[in-house]
């Protein structure tokens, strides 16, 4: 008997896909105006070199490098308010302010590309 659970996890993927392959990517300028209308830059740079309070998108890229589902969780990441430690502190980390597929499908491809 196939657990709930996975039946769950694989029709979501199944869906994730499909409305990821349905919504074109943005181009580099748009995606960064999504970011920047939902406040990214404030505390992440695109670079390592920038000295911001949360790590840059570079180093959050190569720290998740190879593991499984990273766009599942990136996704999940920029779509729900969750917390974050900032210099050893807790702070809300808010959601984009955009619920457009593509939007979110081409934020999330930017930064799994930094």
């Amino acid at each position: 008997m196939v657990p709930l659970r996975q039946i769950f996890l694989t029709l979501s993927t199944l869906l994730f896909s499909q409305i990821c392959l349905a919504s074109p990517l943005l181009t580099d300028d748009q995606v960064k105006a999504v970011m920047r209308k939902s406040n990214c830059f404030k505390c992440h740079s695109e670079l390592e070199n920038k000295a911001k309070d949360a790590p840059s998108f570079q180093e959050i890229n190569a720290d998740v490098k190879g593991r499984p589902n990273i766009e599942q969780r990136f996704t999940r990441r920029v779509t729900t308010r969750t917390k974050a430690e900032v210099k050893n502190k807790e702070v809300d980390h808010e959601p984009l302010k955009t619920k457009d597929e593509a939007e979110i499908r081409s934020v999330v491809h930017w930064i799994m590309t930094r």
